[in-house]
């Protein structure tokens, strides 16, 4: 009887420890076999050579820099359009802006732009449905409180920032939205995004331009909530998206930013908003702006400091980029003292090169080779697919999307090259572009009724200001033919000429 019990406790023991050692293996082999994380940070009105990675030689990003370093640049990398609404269309949707619901700005008051729709099908969305926590930390500018568009109604678990872009101009409003609640900065008043000196201040006196400073920094809150929310999450996959307001003017900027470029002994004459155009005035306009890149450069360090004191940064996919080229207001901002964007010809509101390409930067641990340059022409359109691929949801892709996935182009795979890649944006005049291989093919001032293709060979000609159209009528009549049969005409967001107004379709 003692023997039988003693049998019994051992073979009880074995079973247990087989338990254990199963339920140990299973553990490690989850953890091994976790999705990965994916953050996804989008600068607002960042240019092409804005990065010290890119070629800025004024500006000092050292941290996305060194995020450059263990990862591979994008060199051909295109925004979703050349404002910020249907540039952020295109990334949460995956589709282009010929087949994009929003292709412009367009504000819904009293706040808010223009919605998605409520079945819309959004990365955030699929992501949601994927099983990953989703956060988007930042500017949203694709739907106002109560509407379709909210945050909170596409697929998004947790949210703080700014619903609408407009409010967004100023970095000291008085509230921000948590979810879809408001909540209450300390900037009693708010300071405004637009407004000039008062009657009788002296634009040489820098303390004229105290009024446009505030207490409660915006950006800073954002920052601590993305934070927060990987604390909170870490422990399970999420999908982190950070569109950044920086560094989309008014010039607003803590002052203790400004000291290291004040240091530098620039000539930087005020900007006092005499020409009734712009945001707010500031007494050291360059300083602020390459203060507020610097300080955007700290946020995306704190984000990466944070995975990698959580040890999720070999698990975690890093994607920095711009929604569109540097703001087109030099008199406000001096793209050309920075050399914004290099040998790129065009600003934001353009579809000339420098107001769509933009500077992009992924890091993948052990997938994508630290260091590298990858020139694949690319697009907003195509986040959406790759991320659902990199993280085992190849099957959830829409079918109907226009990107495509750049996970081989990314692990240093050949990937055939896309066969377009088309832009349309019916505001600055009316605008359509597409790209094949290295050739581009661009209209502007559509609205006026010119429908005159300009055509660049960008292998040559990087600058767009050799117009070879005369030279190659085959190929701008293939252009043609293909701006038209990439696209489907929009209502709501008419391409005019070639779609007819709204008022016309109603007679």
């Amino acid at each position: 009887m003692k023997n039988s019990a003693i049998r019994l406790a051992v073979v009880c023991s074995f079973v247990s420890w087989l338990m254990f050692a199963s339920a140990t293996e299973s553990h490690a082999q989850s953890e091994t076999e976790r999705p990965p994380n994916v953050v996804l940070i989008v600068a607002d009105d960042l240019g092409y050579r804005e990065l010290g990675c890119f070629g800025q030689q004024k500006i000092r990003t050292p941290r996305l820099d060194a995020l450059a370093r263990q990862g591979a640049r994008l060199t051909q990398h295109y925004s979703g359009n050349a404002v910020c609404a249907p540039s952020r269309c295109v990334l949460m949707t995956g589709k282009h802006p010929g087949n994009a619901a929003i292709r412009d700005n367009r504000a819904t008051p009293p706040e808010g732009q223009w919605p998605l729709a409520g079945d819309a099908i959004t990365l955030t969305g699929l992501m949601q449905d994927h099983g990953y926590t989703t956060g988007v930390f930042g500017k949203w500018g694709l739907g106002g409180p109560e509407s379709s568009g909210e945050p909170m109604k596409q697929g998004v678990d947790r949210f703080y920032g700014y619903y609408c872009q407009s409010h967004a101009h100023s970095y000291y409003p008085d509230y921000l939205w948590s979810d879809a609640r408001r909540v209450a900065l300390a900037n009693r008043p708010a300071i405004p995004g637009h407004a000039p000196l008062r009657e009788g201040d002296d634009p040489s006196d820098p303390r004229s331009y105290d009024r446009f400073k505030g207490q409660d920094y915006a950006p800073d809150r954002i920052n601590a909530a993305a934070l927060e929310f990987i604390r909170e999450h870490h422990e399970r996959p999420f999908f982190l998206y950070y569109p950044s307001v920086i560094p989309h003017v008014a010039l607003h900027v803590p002052d203790e930013d400004l000291k290291p470029y004040h240091d530098l002994g620039w000539q930087d004459p005020p900007f006092t908003r005499e020409s009734g155009r712009g945001y707010t005035p500031h007494f050291t306009p360059r300083a602020a702006y390459a203060a507020m890149i610097s300080r955007l450069d700290r946020y995306v360090g704190n984000v990466l400091a944070l995975l990698d004191e959580l040890e999720l940064s070999d698990n975690t996919l890093v994607i920095f980029t711009s929604d569109n080229g540097t703001t087109h207001l030099q008199e406000e901002v001096d793209y050309e003292f920075f050399n914004s964007v290099g040998e790129l010809r065009g600003l934001k509101g353009s579809l000339y090169e420098g107001g769509v390409r933009v500077p992009t930067i992924v890091r993948w641990p052990g997938q994508v080779t630290a260091g590298t340059t990858i020139d694949y022409v690319s697009g907003f359109e195509d986040w959406l697919p790759t991320i659902l691929d990199v993280t085992g949801g190849r099957e959830a892709i829409p079918t109907d999307v226009d990107g495509l996935s750049l996970v081989s182009v990314l692990q240093g795979e050949r990937q055939a090259s896309r066969t377009f890649l088309y832009r349309e944006f019916p505001g600055y005049g009316g605008q359509q572009s597409i790209r094949v291989g290295d050739w581009k093919a661009i209209r502007q001032n559509m609205n006026r009724g010119n429908l005159e293709i300009e055509l660049y060979d960008l292998a040559t000609d990087i600058g767009e200001q050799h117009d070879v159209a005369d030279q190659h009528p085959d190929i701008v009549e293939r252009m043609a033919s293909l701006m038209s049969q990439h696209r489907v005409a929009s209502e709501t967001f008419p391409l005019i000429p070639i779609d007819a107004p709204p008022k016309s379709r109603n007679r």
